[in-house]
């Protein structure tokens, strides 16, 4: 069972663009593996509640997170298959298990911290707040979005996860990471 939420052996860098909702990841993402003629693992979690919103009315409940983290592993398993050059991931565990522990009183399933904390990345992009907030469905904190930077920060900080501070415009934020994962490219 626990094997569902474990990376696979790859040959590729693997890069997260991490932070709140509705800073810029899905498109950076989408632009790094275009400009890396590679693929990007989309966010899994959107899809899942999406689709739970729409057909059902329903949000997000704690016990949906062990189906989103399955699911978030299993495409970046099938993905990373797919390059030997980087791996783009939208989101991953790490992500979950600050959700989870954001909206449900410091709460997270034992698993998905486990894997959380042991999946490794090359190198995590940590998206900051300057990008113009954009209502959906799905995102619910405007007014809150500095408070739950800081848990993102924070969290790479105490896991001791390599990261890179992404600000700016799209293309400042493009031109940033293009940087970092040439250097990482370069040196693998």
């Amino acid at each position: 069972m626990e094997e569902k939420y474990k990376q696979q052996p790859a040959n590729c860098i693997k890069v997260v663009l991490f932070g709140p909702e509705c800073t810029g990841k899905t498109t950076l993402s989408r632009q790094l593996a275009k400009y890396y003629n590679s693929v990007y693992v989309p966010e899994y979690m959107r899809e899942y509640l999406q689709n739970k919103w729409d057909n059902e009315g329903e949000v997000c409940v704690q016990e949906d997170l062990l189906s989103i983290a399955e699911g978030q592993m299993k495409l970046e398993n099938e993905l990373a298959k797919e390059t030997e050059s980087v791996l783009v991931c939208d989101t991953n565990l790490l992500e979950i298990k600050v959700y989870s522990e954001a909206y449900y009183s410091g709460s997270c399933d034992p698993l998905i911290k486990k894997y959380a904390l042991e999946n490794t990345y090359d190198l995590y992009f940590l998206t900051y707040i300057d990008i113009l907030w954009e209502a959906d469905d799905l995102r619910d904190k405007p007014e809150d979005r500095e408070g739950m930077f800081k848990v993102f920060q924070n969290e790479l900080i105490k896991s001791k996860k390599p990261y890179v501070l992404l600000k700016g415009d799209k293309n400042q934020r493009l031109e940033t990471a293009i940087k970092h994962i040439d250097k990482l490219l370069k040196n693998n």
